[in-house]
């Protein structure tokens, strides 16, 4: 039986902050004085480079700050309205696989979509998970992790109510072919408090053993 502790941040985390804690967290879990922890936030407007960005790819350097992230993937933007859950999980409790991880974390942010009736989609080749209408097609949530001594850190994030038009200064993980979109886009003005009820649940679905337990910190 696995416990899992979950803590709400209501204030906006600096993106240093936020890497420091997890970071501490990581090592806590790795040796044992600490839970496995799923943290829910919101980040300041800023951007944010995988281990594969491609500097071209940051079209309005000057917009926002820019930090390494030390995650895979390319550009991406958080920022307020924009759910973080930063994911620290033992890995070795859950088949030493990042893939299926990573799988996991892309159904987990198809299973909390599909409450608000949306459909969201993997899509070969482009990690993340993605809405589509007719023939458009756009990115909902994004998807990048870390993993050390098999203890995921970094995660999820899902675009409640962001302000899109930040988007606008990279090409979001690189693909210039589609666009982003958010609940309040699809028209699902959501409240981020029940939101957080909606992505824990789903968690608990998609990762948890039947009857497992957690507890929020807040």
């Amino acid at each position: 039986m696995h416990e899992i502790e979950w803590k709400i941040s209501d204030d906006l985390i600096p993106y240093d902050d936020a890497l420091a804690d997890m970071e501490a967290r990581v090592a806590a879990i790795r040796d044992g004085s600490a839970k496995e922890l799923v943290w829910l936030l919101e980040h300041p407007p800023l951007y944010t480079a995988g281990t594969s960005a491609d500097p071209i790819d940051l079209v309005s350097p000057d917009a926002f700050p820019v930090y390494n992230a030390g995650r895979g993937g390319q550009y991406t933007y958080h920022g307020p309205g924009q759910r973080i859950a930063y994911v620290m999980l033992d890995l070795k409790n859950r088949g030493s696989d990042i893939r299926a991880f990573v799988q996991d974390l892309e159904n987990w942010v198809i299973d909390v979509l599909a409450q608000y009736h949306l459909k969201g989609e993997k899509r070969e080749g482009r990690v993340g998970v993605w809405i589509t209408n007719g023939t458009k097609e756009d990115k909902i949530a994004a998807i990048g992790v870390r993993v050390r001594k098999w203890v995921s850190f970094h995660g999820i994030s899902i675009n409640v109510e962001p302000d899109l038009s930040h988007y606008s200064g990279i090409v979001p993980c690189g693909i210039t072919e589609h666009g982003v979109t958010s609940l309040v886009d699809q028209g699902l003005p959501v409240a981020m408090h029940e939101f957080d009820i909606e992505l824990r649940s789903s968690f608990e679905k998609v990762f948890l053993e039947e009857g497992a337990k957690g507890s929020i910190l807040t």
